[in-house]
Protein backbone atom coordinates (compact mmCIF):
# COMPACT_ATOMS: atom_id res chain seq x y z
CA UNK A 1 0.00 0.00 0.00
CA UNK A 2 1.14 3.55 -0.75
CA UNK A 3 0.37 6.19 1.89
CA UNK A 4 2.01 9.02 -0.04
CA UNK A 5 -0.09 11.60 -1.83
CA UNK A 6 1.52 12.06 -5.24
CA UNK A 7 1.29 15.43 -6.94
CA UNK A 8 1.58 15.38 -10.74
CA UNK A 9 2.25 18.63 -12.58
CA UNK A 10 2.03 19.42 -16.28
CA UNK A 11 1.47 22.48 -18.42
CA UNK A 12 -1.68 20.86 -19.76
CA UNK A 13 -2.88 17.45 -20.90
CA UNK A 14 0.18 15.39 -21.82
CA UNK A 15 1.04 14.68 -18.20
CA UNK A 16 -2.12 12.60 -18.00
CA UNK A 17 -0.20 9.81 -19.77
CA UNK A 18 2.20 9.88 -16.80
CA UNK A 19 -0.75 9.77 -14.42
CA UNK A 20 -2.24 6.86 -16.39
CA UNK A 21 1.02 4.92 -16.01
CA UNK A 22 1.22 5.83 -12.31
CA UNK A 23 -2.31 4.52 -11.75
CA UNK A 24 -1.21 1.19 -13.22
CA UNK A 25 2.04 0.98 -11.27
CA UNK A 26 0.76 2.40 -7.95
CA UNK A 27 -3.03 1.95 -8.04
CA UNK A 28 -3.61 2.45 -4.32
CA UNK A 29 -2.11 5.94 -3.95
CA UNK A 30 -3.89 9.27 -3.74
CA UNK A 31 -3.14 11.63 -6.63
CA UNK A 32 -3.35 15.36 -7.21
CA UNK A 33 -3.03 16.45 -10.85
CA UNK A 34 -2.36 20.07 -11.74
CA UNK A 35 -2.68 21.17 -15.38
CA UNK A 36 -1.68 24.77 -16.06
CA UNK A 37 -4.02 24.87 -19.03
CA UNK A 38 -4.48 28.66 -19.04
CA UNK A 39 -0.77 29.25 -19.61
CA UNK A 40 0.17 26.47 -22.03
CA UNK A 41 2.18 25.89 -24.11
CA UNK A 42 5.31 26.27 -22.04
CA UNK A 43 7.55 25.61 -25.01
CA UNK A 44 7.29 29.16 -26.32
CA UNK A 45 8.11 30.76 -22.97
CA UNK A 46 11.41 31.80 -21.42
CA UNK A 47 13.30 29.67 -18.92
CA UNK A 48 12.49 32.23 -16.20
CA UNK A 49 8.77 32.15 -16.96
CA UNK A 50 8.61 28.35 -17.08
CA UNK A 51 10.48 28.15 -13.76
CA UNK A 52 8.14 30.65 -12.12
CA UNK A 53 4.99 28.89 -13.33
CA UNK A 54 6.29 25.45 -12.38
CA UNK A 55 7.39 26.55 -8.90
CA UNK A 56 3.96 28.11 -8.30
CA UNK A 57 2.31 24.84 -9.27
CA UNK A 58 4.70 22.83 -7.08
CA UNK A 59 3.91 25.00 -4.05
CA UNK A 60 0.18 24.69 -4.76
CA UNK A 61 0.36 20.90 -4.88
CA UNK A 62 2.31 20.83 -1.62
CA UNK A 63 -0.35 23.03 -0.01
CA UNK A 64 -2.95 20.48 -1.14
CA UNK A 65 -1.03 17.72 0.65
CA UNK A 66 1.35 16.27 -1.94
CA UNK A 67 4.21 14.38 -0.32
CA UNK A 68 5.99 13.68 -3.61
CA UNK A 69 6.00 15.72 -6.81
CA UNK A 70 6.24 14.32 -10.34
CA UNK A 71 7.02 16.92 -13.00
CA UNK A 72 5.16 15.27 -15.87
CA UNK A 73 6.18 17.96 -18.33
CA UNK A 74 9.28 17.55 -20.48
CA UNK A 75 9.70 21.31 -20.96
CA UNK A 76 9.47 22.09 -17.24
CA UNK A 77 11.79 19.18 -16.43
CA UNK A 78 14.30 20.26 -19.05
CA UNK A 79 14.30 23.95 -18.14
CA UNK A 80 13.44 24.19 -14.47
CA UNK A 81 13.87 20.93 -12.53
CA UNK A 82 16.54 22.28 -10.19
CA UNK A 83 14.55 25.45 -9.47
CA UNK A 84 11.48 23.33 -8.68
CA UNK A 85 13.52 21.14 -6.34
CA UNK A 86 14.81 24.24 -4.55
CA UNK A 87 11.28 25.61 -4.19
CA UNK A 88 9.78 22.35 -2.93
CA UNK A 89 10.18 20.73 0.47
CA UNK A 90 9.39 17.21 -0.78
CA UNK A 91 11.03 14.85 -3.27
CA UNK A 92 10.70 15.94 -6.92
CA UNK A 93 11.06 13.63 -9.94
CA UNK A 94 11.13 14.71 -13.57
CA UNK A 95 10.50 12.70 -16.72
CA UNK A 96 13.86 13.03 -18.46
CA UNK A 97 16.23 11.03 -16.26
CA UNK A 98 13.96 7.95 -15.98
CA UNK A 99 13.40 7.94 -19.75
CA UNK A 100 17.12 8.26 -20.47
CA UNK A 101 18.02 5.49 -18.04
CA UNK A 102 15.48 3.09 -19.51
CA UNK A 103 16.56 3.90 -23.07
CA UNK A 104 20.21 3.28 -22.16
CA UNK A 105 19.31 -0.08 -20.61
CA UNK A 106 17.36 -1.09 -23.72
CA UNK A 107 19.97 -0.11 -26.33
CA UNK A 108 22.49 -2.64 -27.60
CA UNK A 109 23.95 -0.39 -30.29
CA UNK A 110 24.38 2.46 -27.75
CA UNK A 111 22.55 4.74 -30.15
CA UNK A 112 19.19 6.30 -29.36
CA UNK A 113 16.87 8.62 -31.27
CA UNK A 114 14.91 11.10 -29.15
CA UNK A 115 11.77 12.81 -30.43
CA UNK A 116 10.10 15.70 -28.65
CA UNK A 117 8.85 19.27 -28.91
CA UNK A 118 11.02 22.14 -30.10
CA UNK A 119 11.58 23.39 -26.54
CA UNK A 120 12.59 20.01 -25.14
CA UNK A 121 14.89 19.19 -28.05
CA UNK A 122 16.48 22.66 -28.01
CA UNK A 123 17.33 22.23 -24.32
CA UNK A 124 19.40 19.10 -25.17
CA UNK A 125 18.41 17.72 -21.77
CA UNK A 126 17.91 14.20 -23.13
CA UNK A 127 21.16 14.32 -25.09
CA UNK A 128 23.08 15.29 -21.96
CA UNK A 129 21.33 12.67 -19.81
CA UNK A 130 22.08 9.97 -22.39
CA UNK A 131 25.68 11.12 -22.87
CA UNK A 132 26.23 10.71 -19.14
CA UNK A 133 25.22 7.07 -19.67
CA UNK A 134 27.64 6.65 -22.61
CA UNK A 135 24.83 6.69 -25.15
CA UNK A 136 25.08 8.53 -28.46
CA UNK A 137 21.81 10.19 -29.40
CA UNK A 138 20.17 12.10 -32.17
CA UNK A 139 17.39 14.50 -31.20
CA UNK A 140 14.54 15.31 -33.55
CA UNK A 141 11.91 17.97 -32.92
CA UNK A 142 8.45 16.92 -34.13
CA UNK A 143 6.33 20.06 -33.58
CA UNK A 144 3.30 18.90 -35.58
CA UNK A 145 2.64 15.80 -33.49
CA UNK A 146 1.24 17.51 -30.38
CA UNK A 147 -1.55 19.42 -32.20
CA UNK A 148 -2.41 16.27 -34.16
CA UNK A 149 -2.78 14.31 -30.91
CA UNK A 150 -4.90 17.07 -29.35
CA UNK A 151 -7.07 17.01 -32.46
CA UNK A 152 -7.71 13.35 -31.68
CA UNK A 153 -5.93 12.16 -34.84
CA UNK A 154 -3.99 9.43 -33.08
CA UNK A 155 -4.70 6.84 -35.80
CA UNK A 156 -5.11 9.21 -38.75
CA UNK A 157 -3.24 8.66 -42.01
CA UNK A 158 -2.05 12.28 -41.95
CA UNK A 159 -0.46 11.75 -38.54
CA UNK A 160 1.22 8.57 -39.76
CA UNK A 161 2.61 10.37 -42.81
CA UNK A 162 3.94 13.24 -40.66
CA UNK A 163 5.57 10.76 -38.25
CA UNK A 164 7.11 8.88 -41.20
CA UNK A 165 8.70 12.10 -42.50
CA UNK A 166 10.09 13.09 -39.11
CA UNK A 167 11.49 9.64 -38.36
CA UNK A 168 12.92 9.31 -41.85
CA UNK A 169 14.91 12.48 -41.23
CA UNK A 170 15.99 11.24 -37.79
CA UNK A 171 17.35 7.96 -39.14
CA UNK A 172 19.22 9.54 -42.05
CA UNK A 173 22.94 10.27 -42.41
CA UNK A 174 24.48 7.30 -40.70
CA UNK A 175 22.13 6.87 -37.75
CA UNK A 176 20.51 3.69 -39.08
CA UNK A 177 22.05 1.61 -36.30
CA UNK A 178 19.97 3.31 -33.59
CA UNK A 179 17.84 0.66 -31.91
CA UNK A 180 15.79 2.70 -29.41
CA UNK A 181 13.27 5.46 -30.02
CA UNK A 182 12.81 7.53 -26.88
CA UNK A 183 9.47 9.34 -26.73
CA UNK A 184 10.47 12.65 -25.16
CA UNK A 185 6.99 14.12 -25.04
CA UNK A 186 4.10 12.94 -22.89
CA UNK A 187 1.67 13.27 -25.82
CA UNK A 188 3.54 10.66 -27.82
CA UNK A 189 2.43 7.49 -25.97
CA UNK A 190 -0.91 7.93 -27.75
CA UNK A 191 0.97 7.53 -31.03
CA UNK A 192 2.68 4.24 -30.20
CA UNK A 193 0.70 2.18 -32.77
CA UNK A 194 1.66 4.62 -35.54
CA UNK A 195 5.27 4.91 -34.38
CA UNK A 196 5.66 1.13 -34.29
CA UNK A 197 4.57 1.03 -37.93
CA UNK A 198 6.98 3.70 -39.18
CA UNK A 199 10.19 2.69 -37.37
CA UNK A 200 12.39 -0.30 -38.26
CA UNK A 201 11.06 -3.67 -37.11
CA UNK A 202 13.56 -4.26 -34.30
CA UNK A 203 13.31 -0.77 -32.84
CA UNK A 204 12.44 -0.54 -29.12
CA UNK A 205 10.11 2.28 -28.10
CA UNK A 206 10.82 3.76 -24.67
CA UNK A 207 8.04 5.84 -23.20
CA UNK A 208 9.23 8.49 -20.73
CA UNK A 209 5.79 8.53 -19.09
CA UNK A 210 5.90 4.81 -18.31
CA UNK A 211 9.57 5.05 -17.31
CA UNK A 212 8.77 7.82 -14.83
CA UNK A 213 5.93 5.85 -13.27
CA UNK A 214 8.24 2.86 -12.79
CA UNK A 215 10.87 5.16 -11.22
CA UNK A 216 8.28 6.51 -8.77
CA UNK A 217 7.25 2.95 -7.92
CA UNK A 218 10.87 2.03 -7.20
CA UNK A 219 11.34 5.16 -5.08
CA UNK A 220 8.30 4.43 -2.95
CA UNK A 221 9.02 0.71 -2.66
CA UNK A 222 12.80 0.35 -2.99
CA UNK A 223 12.83 -3.23 -1.73
CA UNK A 224 10.46 -4.51 -4.39
CA UNK A 225 11.86 -7.10 -6.80
CA UNK A 226 10.64 -5.22 -9.86
CA UNK A 227 7.47 -3.24 -10.25
CA UNK A 228 4.43 -5.07 -11.50
CA UNK A 229 1.96 -3.16 -13.65
CA UNK A 230 -1.60 -3.64 -12.43
CA UNK A 231 -5.12 -2.62 -13.24
CA UNK A 232 -5.93 0.80 -11.82
CA UNK A 233 -7.42 0.25 -8.40
CA UNK A 234 -9.37 2.50 -6.08
CA UNK A 235 -6.99 5.43 -6.38
CA UNK A 236 -8.45 8.78 -5.48
CA UNK A 237 -7.56 11.45 -8.03
CA UNK A 238 -8.30 15.16 -7.80
CA UNK A 239 -7.69 17.45 -10.75
CA UNK A 240 -6.85 21.15 -10.71
CA UNK A 241 -6.76 23.29 -13.87
CA UNK A 242 -6.21 26.98 -14.56
CA UNK A 243 -8.53 27.11 -17.59
CA UNK A 244 -11.84 25.55 -18.62
CA UNK A 245 -12.76 22.48 -16.59
CA UNK A 246 -15.14 21.41 -19.37
CA UNK A 247 -12.38 21.40 -21.99
CA UNK A 248 -10.07 19.52 -19.65
CA UNK A 249 -12.75 16.91 -19.04
CA UNK A 250 -13.34 16.43 -22.77
CA UNK A 251 -9.73 16.36 -23.98
CA UNK A 252 -8.25 14.82 -20.85
CA UNK A 253 -10.32 11.67 -21.24
CA UNK A 254 -8.41 10.93 -24.48
CA UNK A 255 -5.10 11.01 -22.62
CA UNK A 256 -6.12 9.25 -19.42
CA UNK A 257 -8.22 6.58 -21.09
CA UNK A 258 -11.01 6.95 -18.56
CA UNK A 259 -13.55 9.54 -17.49
CA UNK A 260 -12.21 12.45 -15.49
CA UNK A 261 -14.08 13.62 -12.41
CA UNK A 262 -13.45 16.00 -9.53
CA UNK A 263 -12.00 18.91 -11.53
CA UNK A 264 -11.41 22.19 -9.71
CA UNK A 265 -10.61 25.46 -11.45
CA UNK A 266 -7.90 27.49 -9.68
CA UNK A 267 -6.23 30.83 -10.33
CA UNK A 268 -2.54 31.14 -9.61
CA UNK A 269 -0.95 34.57 -9.27
CA UNK A 270 1.21 35.68 -12.16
Amino acid sequence: MCNTTIGVFDSGFGGLTVLKALLEVIPDAEYLYFGDTARLPYGSKSVETVARYACEAARFLEQQGAGLLVIACNTATALALEQIRQAASVNVLGVIEPGAQRAAAASRSRRVIVIGTEATISSHAYREALAALQIESREKACPLLVPLVEEGWVEHSVTEQVAKIYLGEAFSDGFHSADVLLLGCTHYPLLKPILHRVVPENMTLVDSAESTALAVGSLLNPGAAGIQRKEAGSAKVRFFVTDSAEKFHRLGTLFLGQKIRDITHVDLKE
